[in-house]
């Protein structure tokens, strides 16, 4: 029925000379066929959305904006212990309220959410940065 009151409308389109109008310039109605069928014709340019992968992130730039996010960080017990296989808590004495603060310095600092599973697989230095390097929407 549908398709039917699509088909009549177009043919009458077709038969009748129209005023142009806004739609006009955008879109040129096909007369009908004989085969019935519908198919407008675009007649503009369409925008076509375009998706291309950035440039991952590297390990070592990972783990330096990582370190200088945990120097900064009041509750580290030594800033020079902190190294690529830091524990959070028995080598930078944080507790586990601490490690939760860090994951979300971490979501910020790249701008990533990770979901709650993945975040309490992160004690270290060392899964974080595996953990970010494996994100491709990490800037």
């Amino acid at each position: 029925m549908f398709r039917t009151a699509i088909l009549r409308s177009a043919a009458a389109a077709s038969r009748t000379a129209m005023r142009p109008s806004a739609a006009a310039g955008r879109f040129a109605i096909a007369p009908a066929s004989r085969t019935g069928s519908f198919v407008p014709k675009t007649v503009a340019w369409q925008a076509v959305r375009c998706y291309a992968s950035g440039s991952s992130l590297e390990k070592t730039e990972v783990y330096e904006r990582i370190k200088q996010l945990l120097s900064g960080f009041d509750k580290v017990n030594d800033p020079s212990n902190i190294t690529e296989s830091a524990h959070f808590a028995n080598d930078l004495g944080l507790d586990s309220l601490d490690t939760v603060e860090v994951v979300m310095a971490i979501e910020e600092e790249f701008s990533i959410e990770i979901p709650d599973k993945d975040a309490d697989t992160i004690h270290s230095v060392e899964k974080a940065v595996e953990y970010i390097v494996s994100q491709p929407d990490a800037n």
